[in-house]
């Protein structure tokens, strides 16, 4: 019991601080991570190189396959390009095997006593998450100890080792032992890393290691197929090629490269075993993808087989309200953070249109572009509810300051992308009101108001696209056309005052004129909030 006690202890540091070093690492990343998605193309290979560095910056597969689970759901991600990365993300995965099975006991307290100082006196956020790099690898290494001293004692009992080797001579009893393993920690590092820890206690050869190790590998097929639950089939078959993929690759090398590989990994490191393990590992993940990408097209084939298409999931996509957001993507914040700002942006392109139709319903006295108006106002307020659900969900999440700080700031501009929506929607009644009620403007009345709107359109526009952009130059623009618009506003009035004076147009007309042209204001106020809101986070960061 006591040997099991220590066990359990050892892993549960040992995923701390592998699980403290990963979010250290990925907050130092932020953006660059960002702009590593970013590159993901139709190219096989890139995706493949994508999904090594991303798994190399957040320290598990399993987040990452994940991860593309959510981009294939939310429809960003073609099963192509999810194919490159779980690949990737395979390969990337081997450097948390290479780094436990070196000893580097003697490193963990130096890492955890500067860590330590560095976070209690740091005052930069770039100090303090060095600081959380170190201590994570601090206590990351502490745990590999704590797990190498618990198993240490197992030497003594015979039948234990005896146990160990029989996986050798039955590969399939060592197959389902790492599959279980990995399949009940959710962690192929962590189950790997206990592997490296009864290595070290010299408890398991080689022969016998091999079998878990590519256990380890199907195992950690899991999570992915456990996050596809409830997602749509392309999500489902990305999944479904994680498993493909893993089954294929320890099929191989069981039964063609295992004697090849054993050899070489003997011949680099003939008497430490931990080390032979973490180069099997590693030639298992490269030679896999090698070997397998020339037939990614037919995996992918075999994927759509296994999970057909089914009436429930046809029309899914467009059922859907959402496009960007996921869940499973909150596993890698900043990648989560950057999607929420496209489905911000998506929802003020919706707002716009939204305004553009109210607008045409009113020109053209078209019940037809009204009623376009006020569905989307509902599609709208929706997406608000969305984002605003997803940003609180994504507030917990570690992020560095900055993306903290665009996190408190998309707050603020997806309510006033909604408040542009309300206006949209009460000059959309106001049209409808001036068709009951037979209103007719007055050209120079036309006139004034297509002048209006078109500057008030072209200001939102303008800071959707500095948004987008980040540029300030742009978010400048817009506090100076609003400047403009409250200009054009007062000649409004005044011109409206005129001609009711001279008995030009009605007292109806006046009302419905001088309400239209205060939503399109109050338009050009919520423009120039998102604007500065642009302006302060690139103040900010610079």
């Amino acid at each position: 019991m006591e040997i099991v006690i220590s066990l359990m202890g050892g892993l549960g540091l040992f995923l701390y601080g592998m699980n403290l070093m990963g979010e250290a690492l990925e907050k130092s990343a932020g953006t660059k991570l960002k702009k590593i998605i970013e590159l993901l193309t139709s190219n096989l290979i890139m995706g493949v190189v994508v999904g090594a560095l991303v798994t190399a910056v957040i320290q598990s597969s399993s987040a990452t396959t994940v991860m593309v689970v959510g981009f294939v759901n939310a429809g960003i991600m073609t099963l192509p390009q999810a194919a490159g990365v779980i690949m990737g993300a395979n390969i990337g995965t081997t450097i948390t095997a290479q780094l436990v099975s070196f000893n580097l006991n003697g490193l963990a307290p130096v890492a955890l006593g500067i860590g330590i100082i560095l976070y209690l006196f740091g005052k930069k956020a770039k100090t303090k998450h060095l600081a959380e790099i170190l201590i994570g690898f601090g206590i990351l290494f502490t745990g590999m100890d704590f797990m190498k001293a618990a198993v240490e004692p197992l030497k003594d009992f015979q039948g234990f080792t005896d146990l160990l080797i029989t996986f050798g001579k039955y590969p399939l009893l060592g197959l389902l032992l790492g599959f279980g393993i990995t399949a009940i920690v959710q962690s192929s590092s962590a189950s790997m890393g206990m592997l490296v820890a009864l290595a070290s206690g010299g408890l398991i050869p080689l022969s016998a290691a091999l079998p878990i190790l590519y256990g380890q590998n199907i195992g950690t097929c899991v999570t992915s197929l456990i996050s596809s639950v409830g997602a749509n089939k392309n999500a489902r078959r990305a999944a479904m090629l994680h498993l493909i993929f893993n089954v294929l690759g320890t099929a191989v090398f069981l039964i063609f490269l295992n004697k090849p590989v054993v050899s070489l990994v003997t011949s680099i490191d003939p008497t430490n075993v931990a080390r032979q393990i973490a180069n099997t590992h590693t030639l298992f993940n490269i030679i896999s993808v090698l070997l397998l990408i020339p037939f990614t097209k037919y995996i992918i084939k075999l994927a759509v087989k296994l999970v057909p298409e089914d009436e429930t999931s046809a029309d899914m996509d467009e059922i859907r309200t959402v496009k960007y957001l996921d869940d499973r993507m909150i596993e890698t914040p900043s990648i989560a953070l950057a999607n929420t700002v496209k489905e911000t942006l998506r929802m003020g392109e919706k707002s716009k249109e939204s305004l553009n139709s109210a607008m045409e319903g009113m020109f053209e006295h078209s019940t037809e572009h009204i009623e376009k108006s006020l569905k989307k106002e509902k599609l709208i307020n929706q997406l608000q509810k969305a984002i605003l659900s997803y940003l609180l969900k994504l507030s917990k999440a570690p992020l560095n300051e900055e993306s903290r700080e665009v996190v408190d700031a998309l707050f603020n501009t997806v309510n006033d992308i909604e408040r542009i929506g309300d206006h949209a929607e009460n000059i959309a009644e106001l049209a409808q009101s001036a068709i009951d009620a037979k209103v007719l403007f007055s050209d120079q009345g036309k006139s004034e108001l297509k002048d209006m709107y078109d500057k008030v359109i072209s200001a939102y526009t303008y800071s959707l696209e500095a948004m987008r952009t980040d540029n300030i130059d742009l978010a400048c623009k817009v506090i100076k056309m609003e400047e403009q618009v409250d200009m054009m506003e007062k000649s409004c009035r005044a011109n409206h005052m005129h001609r009711l004076n001279n008995s030009l147009c009605s007292i109806d007309n006046g009302v419905i004129y001088l309400d239209i042209i205060t939503n399109l204001e109050r338009v050009s106020d919520h423009a120039v909030n998102i604007a500065q809101q642009v302006i302060a986070q690139q103040s900010g960061s610079n």
